[in-house]
């Protein structure tokens, strides 16, 4: 029992290693400064074409390189995906199951089958043009009845 402890901790210790790295690594390859670098790359490898006499060595080295990034990239933009798409989720199901009179069946949609998803797509479909026909989709509450909506919301849930 102690084994599968240990290997628990050290997998979970790996794990947030792992979190930590790819947290940092996104962040920083996500800025202006990467893509300055990057740039600065390509342009010195250019730069460098005459003195290596344009070799299969020196276009090697650009192929390889661009390639190990792209294939590492890849999965650092998906986990960062992922972990967006997974917080945008949670975030809508808890407005869904807050809102007085939103169907709670929509809560986890994303976990639906293709088919289900556009059974569901059309039958809002049909909701939208059934409304188009009794309001003015151009027309846009105003701050002022946001911000009562907002108070009334605040009056009936008081922590």
């Amino acid at each position: 029992m102690s084994r599968v402890i240990m290997v628990r901790k050290k997998s979970n210790q790996l794990s947030q290693i792992l979190e930590r790295f790819s947290l940092k690594a996104t962040k920083a390859t996500g800025t202006s400064m990467s893509f300055i670098l990057a740039l600065l790359v390509i342009i010195v490898w250019g730069l460098t074409g005459p003195l290596f006499h344009y070799s299969d060595t020196w276009q090697l080295v650009i192929n390889t390189s661009t390639t190990i990034v792209t294939f590492l990239m890849v999965f650092l933009i998906q986990r960062t995906q992922n972990k967006d798409a997974q917080a945008i989720h949670l975030k809508l199901n808890e407005i869904v199951a807050a809102l007085e009179g939103a169907s709670n069946n929509l809560i986890d949609v994303e976990d639906l089958s293709e088919g289900e998803i556009a059974i569901l797509h059309t039958h809002f479909q049909k909701l939208v043009q059934m409304a188009k026909k009794d309001i003015k989709l151009t027309k846009s509450h105003s701050v002022e009845e946001a911000e009562a909506r907002h108070l009334i919301k605040h009056s009936k849930h008081r922590h």
